[in-house]
């Protein structure tokens, strides 16, 4: 009797311990979008965003900026809303100044699909901070405040006419994949295998104490940039400005041209979602606008910086495919290229003016 109930014993230890691996297994396989979908609207695009905008002003959110997608043969519309939540702000006050990406949220509005049916996407905060925040010794507080946010996000989109839902979005990767981002596959060696620190290029530096007037003149050289349209990848045009803690800023900046190309290319290479009412699922991928200028202070040196645009490509247009990257492989050099040289052609510029009261 005592073998047979010992046999048993272990018979069940070893479920157990079989239904446990499977659950760490399922875990630590668990996928996660760089988007995510969370609502099916009932009512049109402007009806959406009017009800959007509602519910984010009645929130804790801020919202700071919002940006009506361009591109060519526009036959949707789709619009990205760039927000922050002080809550998020303040558990992740104590980090390093690099990774003020992870603060910087965005909300999608797009038409998409047979009879252009509008949803909600939002760039997804759990995958950033599993980026961005993925050396940190407070990383596990930093993930559950990201969640938090994002939870945040899915009780403003409740309030819109629709069905909620949760679909994560391509690209899709694991946490331990988004921990090392380094590029994708084989467009690993396009993006020089840098992470998101090592493709946070220098535009130029300056002293510590210089760090307001450094914010200043990147101001300035953004604000006289002038957006020049689809066919021209030379201006720019000045979004938002936000302060994230005492030590860094971002600028949000886009042009016509980078929309234009992120849109289409992604949509070219995808057949999911693409309809002869709606020909560019791409627009899915609004909440990748807009485009970062960084200015840190990290008690040493003042340094104005921008990614490089192939690592910052791979991490929100990975799928369009290796041939898309293959065929399109001087675009996000053009990105680049633009961006740096509006920033150090006006090193000298003098400080944005203060604005009239």
């Amino acid at each position: 009797m005592k073998l047979k109930s010992t046999k048993i014993g272990r018979l069940l230890a070893m479920v157990l311990a079989f239904v446990l691996g499977s659950g760490n297994a399922l875990a630590a396989s668990e996928e996660y979008g760089i988007f995510e979908r969370i609502l099916e609207a009932s009512g049109s695009f402007n009806d959406t965003t009017a009800a959007l905008e509602k519910a984010l002003a009645e929130s804790n959110l801020t919202l700071h900026a919002k940006r009506d997608m361009t591109f060519t043969d526009k036959v949707q519309q789709a619009r990205v809303y760039i927000i922050t939540s002080p809550a998020y702000m303040e558990a992740a006050k104590d980090e390093a100044p690099e990774t003020i990406s992870a603060q910087i949220l965005r909300i999608g509005v797009y038409e998409y699909g047979d009879g252009k049916k509008v949803h909600v996407n939002m760039a997804n905060p759990t995958a950033h901070a599993m980026v961005f925040y993925a050396g940190s010794k407070n990383y596990d507080k930093l993930l559950a405040a990201a969640k938090a946010v994002g939870q945040d996000i899915k009780n403003v989109a409740a309030k819109i006419p629709g069905t909620q839902v949760s679909v994560q979005l391509e690209p899709i990767r694991t946490e331990k994949a988004l921990n090392k981002f380094n590029g994708d596959g084989p467009a690993k060696m396009m993006a020089k295998f840098r992470n998101w620190s090592e493709s946070q290029n220098l535009a130029f530096d300056d002293k510590p104490e210089n760090f307001q007037a450094t914010v200043a003149r990147v101001e300035t050289a953004l604000r006289a940039s002038q957006d020049k349209g689809v066919e021209d990848s030379s201006g720019w045009r000045l979004l938002s400005k936000i302060p994230v803690g005492s030590n860094a800023v971002y600028f949000g900046i886009t042009n016509d041209y980078t929309e234009n190309k992120c849109i289409r290319i992604n949509s070219d290479f995808r057949s999911e979602g693409k309809t002869k009412d709606a020909p560019y699922p791409g627009v899915d991928h609004a909440p990748a606008m807009p485009m970062e200028v960084l200015v840190i202070n990290d008690g040493k040196k003042v340094k104005t910086v921008h990614y490089g645009q192939m690592w910052r490509m791979q991490l929100y247009f990975w799928d369009s495919g290796y041939m898309a990257f293959a065929k399109n492989t001087l675009i996000p050099s053009i990105i680049f290229s633009s961006i740096d040289t509006t920033l150090t052609a006006t090193a000298s510029a003098a400080p944005a003016a203060a604005p009239a009261k």
